[in-house]
């Protein structure tokens, strides 16, 4: 998810993103696709985890679990937003798939350890404050298999002014993960969506251990 202009400076409260998704005609949101994100695409393909488990972390619109799903994946997909998660589910069995909407707050993530293969996240990072990022950190460890694939997306410091979420330095990132996670590779690209020019962006591979 993108963001609003108040997350740079407070994070909403899940009532705020519930708010949102309850009163939103999902396709008029910043960060909507209709399809899958080009970077997760490429590097889901190029370290060859088709028809792995996957979880869409945030998964807002529902656009990107019901690509994964199309392709094979088997796919959980979670918000902090009921409302988010009920129009997900209803998306989804429409178009015949069959996708494990939770719930859940990745903060407080009751998640099982060990769950998934592959996580991706496309814009939750980077909407955290930073003294709650290594809460962050630490759930997506447990939530991970061992040598599982975290796959995330965040605004990059490289783009201009405070207007929706944190921008983070691909420096910053690393800082963040080094610990517990082996760095695959972190590189520029942009946040696609209904923001024109799209924001620029840091798109990283992480690899647990």
């Amino acid at each position: 998810m993108i963001g609003d202009g108040r997350v740079g400076h407070s994070v909403p409260e899940p009532t705020w993103w519930e708010g949102l998704y309850a009163t939103s005609d999902v396709e008029s949101l910043p960060w909507y696709t209709a399809d899958l994100d080009r970077d997760f695409e490429r590097s889901l393909t190029q370290h060859r985890l088709k028809g792995k488990r996957i979880l869409d972390l945030g998964t807002g619109p529902a656009t990107h679990a019901m690509n994964l799903a199309k392709r094979g994946f088997t796919v959980i997909g979670t918000d902090i937003s009921p409302s988010a998660i009920k129009k997900a589910r209803a998306a989804a069995k429409a178009a015949q798939l069959q996708i494990d909407f939770r719930v859940d707050d990745i903060l407080h993530s009751k998640l099982e350890a060990k769950l998934v293969d592959v996580i991706v996240d496309r814009g939750v990072f980077h909407v955290l404050p930073p003294e709650e990022r290594p809460a962050y950190v630490a759930a997506v460890q447990r939530i991970l298999r061992p040598r599982g694939w975290l796959l995330l997306k965040c605004f990059s410091d490289k783009e201009p002014g405070t207007y929706g979420p944190y921008r983070i330095a691909a420096k910053e990132l690393r800082g963040y993960f080094a610990e517990k996670f082996e760095i695959v590779s972190i590189v520029d690209t942009v946040f696609d969506g209904t923001l024109k020019p799209n924001p620029k962006a840091l798109f990283a591979t992480f690899r647990r251990g």
